[in-house]
């Protein structure tokens, strides 16, 4: 006997015990499940042996067969819930799964959005980075600027002190007594003075850079012996091939660049040793060892005059070269040439000049090389020798022509900008003026001064 039992979802089969010969079961026993497996679509299948149909009666076999009907109904209702949890589940993954992708998409859009938008802000930084990089120059100038600002309040802090401090001693004396006063300080401050024998160097300080223009090589001057009221300059850029000399009224005029008048000379100059002189400039004939005194006022020639055996054109220059042949200068005690000669084996000759006719008054032989020397100045009659060609610069050796003797010195200097190609000393002013690589300084200097007594006169 074969009985078959189906249910909705899986089916269960129910088949008879003839299908599987190997298995014997007694006719005799009851219901039993014999195995359970899934088909190919996934259902549960359940083999079933029944037992005879004389069997089949209300028993204890039947109520095994209801208890086993319930089972299996169970079973398969379970089987459905898994079923219907399995599928919600697997749209809920399937939902995931969407989402994640999605988000997926928007972070690799973000990351795409982020590296372009820092781009875009580097660029913009960059752009703005270029914009000030102009303005670091205004600050450094700025910062400087700041400086000498504080500078020029605390001086004129002090100047207040001090004219509060004139003010009130003002108040105690009449016009009248305080212009006897101021007289007769001036008399005594002109009597001490006329005491002074001429100074002999000790220290130089500075440079302070009055501009910056014209080439590497040129010379700019003051006239020593012009009034306190004239302060001319005259500037002569380069050191060759050129005749133009130009004029300022006052050094702010000259810092300013607002030129009063222009001279071209009859000839070119050679080197860069000019000196102006009671309102003539006389300077070195190019190619040649001819002095030329040329008169500002007229505009002419007033003298001309070689001196004899003086190298020229590079034969013996300064160290630097440029033609400095032959170097005009003037100090205290009157106008001078310094050059060399073969006759001297190229050492230093010092010669005193007559101004008017450039006549030779007196020579000096030196023993130092002409082309060993930076450059050269005369204060007192004394020539002083520097290395200023040199950034360690020194006055290291001096010649004095009152007694002719020499001596080695040690007095640094700061060659602020590396390249001296013009040094002159300035008596008015007592102050040195270079033309240091493209830059007009002045450096001050200090004098040691011996006060004559009525026993020296």
């Amino acid at each position: 006997m074969i009985l078959l039992f189906g249910a909705l979802n899986p089916l269960l089969f129910l088949i008879v015990f003839g299908l599987y010969p190997s298995m014997t079961i007694g006719p005799k026993e009851g219901w039993q499940v014999y195995s359970s497996a899934q088909d190919a679509d996934g259902r549960c299948i359940c083999t079933v042996v029944a037992p005879e149909q004389n069997l089949c009666s209300r028993d204890a076999k039947s109520r095994q067969l209801r208890q086993l009907l319930e089972k299996v109904q169970n079973m398969s209702q379970s089987i459905e819930v898994l079923n219907l949890r399995t599928q919600r589940d697997f749209q809920y993954v399937m939902k995931m799964e969407n989402q994640m992708k999605g988000l997926r998409t928007k972070f690799r859009q973000i990351e795409e959005d982020r590296k372009t938008i820092m781009a875009r802000n580097f660029k913009e930084l960059k752009d703005r980075m270029d914009e000030l990089q102009p303005l670091i120059p205004v600050l450094e100038q700025y910062k400087t600027d700041a400086k000498l600002i504080s500078q020029f309040k605390e001086e004129i802090r002090n100047l207040s002190a001090v004219l509060t401090g004139i003010q009130e001693e003002l108040g105690a004396y009449d016009y009248e007594q305080l212009y006897q006063r101021v007289l007769s300080l001036d008399s005594r401050l002109r009597n001490c003075m006329s005491k002074l024998t001429c100074g002999k160097l000790m220290k130089i300080t500075g440079p302070v850079t009055i501009k910056t223009s014209g080439t590497r090589f040129g010379a700019w001057m003051t006239d020593p012996l012009a009034s306190p009221r004239n302060n001319r300059v005259w500037y002569m850029d380069t050191y060759t091939n050129s005749k133009v000399v130009r004029e300022y009224k006052s050094i702010a005029d000259f810092i300013s660049g607002q030129e009063s008048r222009t001279y071209y000379l009859p000839f070119k100059w050679a080197g860069t040793n000019h000196v102006v002189y009671n309102g003539s400039l006389y300077y070195n004939k190019e190619q040649s060892n001819i002095i030329v005194k040329y008169s500002f006022e007229t505009g002419r020639v007033l003298a001309q005059r070689a001196l004899e055996y003086a190298g020229f054109h590079n034969v013996y220059p300064y160290t630097w070269g440029g033609f400095s042949d032959i170097d005009l200068m003037a100090d205290e005690l009157g106008l001078w040439a310094v050059y060399a000669t073969n006759q001297n084996a190229g050492n230093i000759v010092i010669s005193q000049l007559e101004p008017q006719t450039l006549e030779v008054l007196q020579t000096w032989n030196t023993e130092y090389s002409k082309r060993n020397a930076g450059e050269s100045f005369m204060i007192c009659g004394t020539l002083y020798i520097t290395n200023s060609h040199l950034t360690g610069a020194k006055v290291y050796y001096s010649y004095n022509t009152k007694t002719s003797t020499y001596e080695y010195m040690d007095i640094p200097f700061h060659n602020q900008y590396f390249h001296i190609s013009m040094l002159d000393y300035n008596a008015r002013e007592r102050a040195l003026y270079a033309w240091n690589n493209g830059h007009q300084v002045i450096f001050n200097v200090t004098l040691f001064h011996v006060i004559k007594t009525e026993d020296d006169s």
